[in-house]
């Protein structure tokens, strides 16, 4: 984190170290530091000072500036840190209270938006990198970190190095999709726009690889060409790339494991989303017709 050392007081550096000991990721380590800076304006002191009032006080705030659910839980937990791990002042949150998440149906595209989707996109770059979202399941933080060591084309498998929750696994790589990707190789390497050994997906200097936010913009934009109106982001395509595993009556445990999904429950939403084996459902009223 780079904070000048003679702005930092000694608490806030006693947490920085204390979140470096455990290793947490540098974008926690400063969405918890964000957090805490925002306790101790409202409170107009140190936050090792604060009473458990004045901390249900700062709730009270929060939900009267209309802030979200999810903002004030991830605030909570950064103050579960700062006071149990860093000041060993236990219970201060005794007046806090977490927020009720309402969960939604991820949005997913039917089999024909896939495909107009697919069919507007002309640059070989994205068409390969939206190919792993659909075709693979993987997030768009794990595709722009793939070097092209990772395509493992003997096993037919794509390694995710360090996804969510610092885990490896390995995705599924179909031959329609190791030929998209073969396709946008050929093309970069006699354009002298990717490296031999190195990003799958670079950016224009091949030292770096292309951002989330870039990926996420073109997807947009690729969404509204194809006239699409749904709220289309990479995450939709990993949404539907799930849902069509599990309407092709994929056992669920496998897409569990393609998605490196932790939970089960996690992946058992797509349930909700998977129309098409809702409509092979025969209702208890149906069978009633023969009787009425």
């Amino acid at each position: 984190m780079n904070i000048p050392t003679e702005l930092i007081s000694p608490l806030r550096q006693r947490m920085i170290d204390d979140m470096k000991m455990r290793k947490l990721a540098v974008k926690t380590q400063r969405a918890y530091i964000c957090a805490v800076l925002k306790l101790a304006r409202f409170l107009n002191h140190s936050p090792a000072t604060a009473t458990t009032e004045e901390l249900r006080q700062f709730q009270l705030q929060l939900v009267g500036q209309g802030v979200s659910a999810i903002t004030i839980n991830a605030t909570i937990t950064a103050l579960k840190f700062l006071f149990e791990v860093t000041l060993q002042r236990y219970n201060m949150l005794s007046k806090m209270s977490t927020i009720a998440v309402p969960r939604r149906l991820p949005e997913v595209l039917s089999i024909d938006e896939v495909v107009r989707f697919m069919t507007v996109i002309k640059e070989p770059k994205y068409r390969a990198a939206f190919s792993i979202a659909y075709g693979s399941g993987l997030r768009v933080g794990e595709i722009v970190v793939l070097k092209i060591s990772d395509i493992d084309s003997q096993r037919m498998v794509i390694r995710v190095n360090q996804g969510k929750g610092y885990k490896d696994r390995y995705a599924l790589l179909s031959p329609l999709l190791l030929q998209q990707l073969r396709d946008w190789w050929s093309f970069a390497h006699a354009k002298g726009r990717i490296l031999h050994n190195g990003w799958l997906f670079p950016r224009a200097n091949l030292t770096d690889h292309i951002s989330t936010r870039q990926l996420s913009r073109v997807c947009k934009a690729t969404a509204d060409a194809a006239g699409i109106y749904k709220r289309v982001s990479m995450h939709t395509l990993r949404h539907s790339f799930a849902t069509h595993l599990l309407e092709a009556k994929v056992d669920i445990r496998v897409i569990q494991v393609l998605l490196g999904h932790k939970k089960l429950e996690t992946t058992a939403l797509y349930a909700h989303v998977a129309t098409q084996l809702l409509s092979e459902v025969r209702s208890p009223l149906d069978t009633l017709n023969q009787s009425i």
